[in-house]
């Protein structure tokens, strides 16, 4: 795809992401960026830094080890979220707009770099994948947390797909969810590359409830709803309440989601 269109979709996305309020969805990601960190283990003292941070999730999970910490999203809201959070909880982090796909960052500048569902919806894969190692320290360890083909995440996008589909040509964020995809995005540039699956449960009062919430704070979802008629909203509403149901735990009426993720440690030559 030329670089043109891919600028076109950023901006778009910009856009999407922008709508709603998407802390309220990001809520739910905190026990990934908690497995996470406890896994790629950074010290105090180090400079990590979060990709496509959103309001600042995982930045917030490693600055509580007293890292240095710096997270970079390209809507700017959600940088001024991630701000009132760390202010609110008296930490020190170093947020900014930016774009995966070209960080304002010096070669070789964080020992340690994270991305909890974030880098994975860059449009242009290769070049933010390209963005996290040219950043990234010699033996320094880059640390994903992203959706998989299957389970709730395969169904919720495809659902999505169902109703507002993506550009043509844009590639799938589901690609880094899967070995193959990380091999020729990353594979050939580190020393090491590791990924396991593993569940995040999602908490809501009922999967309705689950379906109100993503209804009017998630970009995509608002987005979809906006693009078609009141009957073929009832539809998309029902079909992701469905999602919901087939992954949900719960017995009591409330709504406890099981979404398998993938977890993926990459260590830099």
């Amino acid at each position: 795809m030329e670089e043109t269109a891919y600028e076109g979709i950023t901006q778009s996305q910009q856009e999407t992401w922008a709508t709603g309020d998407f802390n309220q969805i990001a809520r739910q990601n905190v026990v990934m960026a908690e497995a996470l960190c406890e896994t790629v283990d950074p010290h105090p003292g180090q400079r990590v830094l979060d990709v496509a941070c959103g309001s600042g999730t995982a930045a917030l999970v490693a600055e509580r080890r007293y890292c240095e910490v710096t997270g970079i999203d390209y809507v700017p809201g959600l940088i001024d979220r991630a701000e009132q959070r760390a202010a609110a909880n008296g930490q020190i982090i170093d947020f900014r707009v930016g774009d995966a796909q070209e960080m304002p960052f010096p070669d070789d500048s964080f020992d340690v770099v994270l991305s909890v569902y974030g880098v994975q919806f860059a449009p242009d894969q290769e070049r933010a994948a390209s963005e996290m190692l040219r950043v990234c320290k010699p033996g320094g360890t880059i640390g994903l947390a992203g959706p998989i083909p299957s389970g709730w995440s395969g169904d919720w996008f495809a659902t999505h797909a169902q109703y507002a589909p993506p550009p043509p040509g844009a590639p799938s964020p589901l690609r880094w969810g899967t070995d193959e995809g990380l091999d020729e995005l990353l594979g050939h540039s580190v020393r090491s590359l590791e990924s396991k699956r593993r569940t995040a449960l999602q908490y809501y009062r009922s999967t309705d409830h689950a379906v109100d919430v993503f209804s009017t704070y998630f970009g995509p979802t608002i987005g979809a709803l906006e693009r078609v008629d009141s009957d073929t909203q009832e539809r998309l509403l029902n079909d992701l309440r469905n999602v919901f149901s087939r992954y949900n735990r719960a017995t009591d009426g409330t709504a406890i989601v099981e979404n398998e993720y993938l977890q993926t440690v990459a260590r830099c030559e």
